[in-house]
């Protein structure tokens, strides 16, 4: 059966029966906008006619909607003639703005910022203002041996968090009782504002959005539904990390609110200079001293690593001053695992002090048999000299 001619939905929109979704949609909103509470304030006739607006456009905007409204009528989307009810008659202001905001792209996220959250309704049961919030993020700083670094190690840490409140439960208040709906905002956790056209919301200056106000605090946290408490965390700091690195380590900030996640802990990284290595990369650098006449005869040196054993390796005769052996894969672990770094050998030929006389001889004699080819740098140094000034 079809609707009488004054409820007709297609006659409400100002659309012929063969209009499309466009067409209806750009009807819709010129109309809403005339007819918008806002834009007339106090007027039950303009309030009534937006209702019925959005009323038929809730109908028609909907495929199967539509279709059971042009074959049943109006009682067909109500849930009569034996068919499945969709809309239900726009008894509340809330659920005819719930359709303008859908029609403006702003759907359930701005209804929502109107209404603070839920839809529409009364008492919900609860406080629709209070609000999850994740809590505070902490930040814990760690010094590692170079020795801790590359072989990696855990570490535990003596951190101060706020925990909820064991007492209440974190809800701030000595009893159930001692919770009360906050006048200002009527529970909602905010208020509106007339600015223009529109109404906008913004958090409840009373009770600071949670939508409620406490009349009976908790006597151990003092309504602020969470206490101080120290916590023993341990960190597994792995191998191959390096200063300025930090660690993730998620909820082991302080408690959330209002159900809210915990925060998060981050674990900044320092490692300590060492007396003989030093690290580029993943590579460990060691400064090898030897003699002179090592330098020159060759000879084999142990040299440490980080790793508690010596590596042997082999000094040729005639090693200069700065030359790096490579130890391949006895450096560092790559924190990501992309392999191991080098123990990176420098060599540093000391020049002897202190010397008797007996080797004072002996170097002079020495020095006197020295012939060009012993010295092959110093002599291209003389001739690039006498090139320059001749």
């Amino acid at each position: 059966m079809a609707s009488s001619a004054m409820s007709d939905y297609y006659e409400i929109l100002e659309v012929s029966k063969d209009a499309n979704a466009a067409d209806i949609k750009k009807s819709y909103r010129k109309l809403a906008l005339k007819y918008h509470p806002d834009k007339n304030p106090g007027d039950k006739e303009a309030e009534k006619k937006f209702k019925e607006i959005s009323e038929a456009y809730e109908v028609l905007s909907d495929e199967n909607k539509r279709r059971l409204y042009d074959q049943y009528g109006k009682e067909g989307v109500m849930g009569g003639a034996g068919h499945p009810g969709g809309a239900q008659g726009f008894s509340s202001m809330e659920e005819a703005l719930r359709t303008f905001m859908g029609a403006f792209g702003g759907g359930e996220t701005i209804f929502e910022s109107f209404f603070g959250g839920g839809g529409a309704g009364g008492d919900r049961g609860g406080f629709a203002g209070q609000s999850r919030r994740q809590g505070a993020s902490k930040r814990a700083n760690i010094t590692l041996t170079l020795e801790e670094a590359a072989k990696g190690v855990e570490k535990e840490l003596v951190i101060t968090n706020y925990v909820s409140c064991k007492e209440c439960h974190g809800s701030g208040a000595k009893s159930p009782q001692g919770i009360t709906r906050c006048d200002r905002c009527g529970g909602q956790g905010v208020v509106y504002e007339q600015r223009g056209f529109f109404s906008m919301s913004m958090s409840c200056p009373k009770c600071h959005g949670e939508g409620k106000s406490i009349t009976e605090p908790c006597l151990k946290c003092h309504g602020e539904g969470l206490v101080k408490e120290k916590q023993h965390v341990k960190v597994s700091i792995p191998a191959g990390i390096d200063s300025g690195m930090r660690l993730k380590l998620s909820g082991k900030g302080d408690a959330g609110q209002g159900g809210g996640p915990a925060g998060d802990l981050y674990v900044f990284i320092q490692v300590e200079d060492h007396e003989i290595f030093q690290r580029e990369g993943d590579d460990v650098i060691i400064d090898l001293p030897i003699s002179f006449s090592e330098a020159a005869l060759g000879c084999k040196k142990d040299v440490p690593s980080l790793f508690q054993h010596t590596c042997r390796i082999t000094i040729p005769a005639g090693t200069q001053n700065g030359k790096i052996f490579r130890v391949k894969g006895d450096g560092f672990p790559n924190v990501h695992g992309h392999g191991k770094g080098d123990l990176l050998v420098k060599i540093f030929v000391e020049t002897p002090t202190n010397l008797n006389t007996r080797q004072k001889e002996l170097l002079t004699e020495f020095s006197s048999l020295e012939k060009p080819a012993n010295l092959p740098k110093q002599k291209g140094f003389l001739d690039k000299l006498k090139e320059l000034f001749s």
